[in-house]
């Protein structure tokens, strides 16, 4: 089996992976903020890390990786949407039917996009008593203090604070969901618990009634799920500052550890159709409208589609979400479909060149090419079995068994299959070959065309027409 290998954040390289406990593999990754629906952008690090998720437990066995996701459920923003959709009813009330329907979309735009379950989602509200613990024990070692009625961290009580960011303490910015105010000793000082006034949700807590910073929450579920220290954790590239660079503050800190999490992954950002995605825009879509609605294409697209699409590009690079990826993410799903019909896919096995291309940083672009190549040799003159079953097998370790076997090939209109393929010209290079009498390259090409399910047929005047192969 090949050596994993994950490029890590906080040293920026590319570093073998080696677990705390080979028999306790460990990863937290932070899940959405429970107020709207997930946009596009939301299901980059919940593709990316459910096929992190897959290849660990292929690697070390399923019984021996838990994943942990978190569920986001005290927030300014879920408060507001609280107050505007249930105007009238109690608060509490109007929070948790806020973020019970919302999250259970996000769970079902999951189980849509081919991703598994998580071993555990924990709600930050659930986990209030964890987070008051964690801040009492930051007080109490001389990292935190209590000002205006708020607990503080303080980031001039940790020397290396900023090495995830790699930014200095005095460049440091309050950042998101932080306010600088006269009452904090460091403008870089950030919230761990503030005050609720009558008409928020709050706790009791030693400093009051209120409720955790955004920041605490991920450093109580974590250690509440998995300890201290564990081995990997996600998020996009968002996060880096300031999310992830405070949780590593409060959790070392909070349990005089000199690590948190041995690996830090971060996705890259994602725009659509070459611009950055914004509601001023327009072209901000969720994935629930692509999955139920044709506002993006003018068709509704099956979730695998939306998964291969994402994982055509590294993980690390950032991606143009564009009709025309989505489109030839079908076509391909499709054929791959049809290749591996016939292959239990449950027993397959996956090809070497796979979990070659997986276990190096997740190259998933480099295993899609393997796939393309498994493809080609399968519809070849031999049809050989061991790539049609190889084929299926890759095909089970990316997340695509359900749709192969729910989604029949389904043939699109001869244009816009010539629109996105160029066949014609794919068809006069062969013709070309074949005056040249390069035998095995004109042979090359109708394998390539027979694996995007276009079947030639050589007329005796020299022409060749061609239609797509239900």
């Amino acid at each position: 089996m090949p050596q994993l290998r994950l490029y890590n954040t906080l040293t920026r390289a590319k570093e073998d992976f080696v677990p705390f406990d080979a028999a306790k593999v460990r990863m937290y990754v932070c899940g959405p903020t429970v107020y709207d629906f997930a946009h596009i952008g939301n299901a980059r690090p919940v593709i990316v890390f459910d096929t992190l998720y897959r290849l660990l437990r292929r690697l070390y066995g399923p019984e021996h990786v838990t994943y942990v996701r978190n569920i986001t459920d005290v927030d300014d923003k879920i408060n507001a949407r609280a107050a505007r959709d249930f105007p009238g009813q109690p608060l509490n009330e109007a929070i948790r039917r806020v973020t019970e329907s919302t999250a259970n979309q996000f769970m079902a735009d999951a189980k849509a996009l081919g991703c598994l379950e998580p071993t555990v989602q924990p709600r930050a509200t659930d986990n209030i008593a964890e987070m008051i613990e964690i801040i009492q024990s930051l007080i109490d070692r001389g990292h935190a203090y209590v000002a205006a009625g708020e607990a503080l961290f303080e980031v001039s009580t940790m020397p290396d604070y900023g090495r995830l960011s790699r930014r200095a303490l005095e460049d440091q910015q309050a950042g998101a969901r932080v306010a600088v105010e006269a009452h904090k000793r460091n403008p870089a000082d950030f919230v761990l618990w503030k005050l609720s006034s009558e008409n928020e949700p709050g706790w009791d807590s030693p400093w009051g009634r209120g409720r955790p910073g955004w920041h605490i929450e991920c450093s109580a579920m974590s250690n509440r799920y998995l300890g201290e220290t564990f081995d990997i954790h996600g998020g996009g590239l968002d996060l880096i500052f300031p999310h992830h660079e405070n949780e590593i503050a409060q959790s070392r800190c909070a349990f005089g550890r000199d690590v948190m999490a041995r690996v830090w992954m971060h996705n890259g950002f994602l725009q659509v159709e070459g611009e950055k995605m914004s509601k001023s825009l327009g072209n901000f879509i969720t994935i629930n409208e692509l999955l139920n609605t044709e506002k993006f294409g003018g068709r509704k697209w099956p979730g695998e589609v939306l998964r291969l699409a994402m994982l055509r590009t590294h993980y690390r690079q950032p991606i143009d979400w564009t009709v025309k990826a989505l489109e030839e993410a079908y076509y391909t799903l499709s054929t791959w479909n049809r290749i591996a019909t016939g292959s239990n896919i449950r027993s397959a096995q996956p090809s070497e060149a796979m979990l070659s291309a997986l276990t190096d940083d997740l190259n998933t672009a480099a295993a899609i090419a393997e796939m393309h190549g498994l493809a080609r040799r399968a519809v070849g003159t031999d049809r050989p079995a061991d790539a049609k079953h190889a084929l299926a097998g890759n095909l089970a370790l990316l997340g695509f068994t359900e749709w192969m076997s729910k989604v029949p090939f389904e043939s699109k209109l001869r244009q816009e299959l010539s629109a996105n393929f160029d066949v014609q010209k794919i068809i006069n290079a062969r013709l070309d070959a074949r005056k040249a009498r390069n035998w095995s390259e004109s042979d090359r090409i109708r394998d390539e065309l027979a694996a995007m399910g276009v079947v030639l047929k050589d007329n005796k005047d020299g022409t060749t027409t061609w239609e797509i192969k239900r």
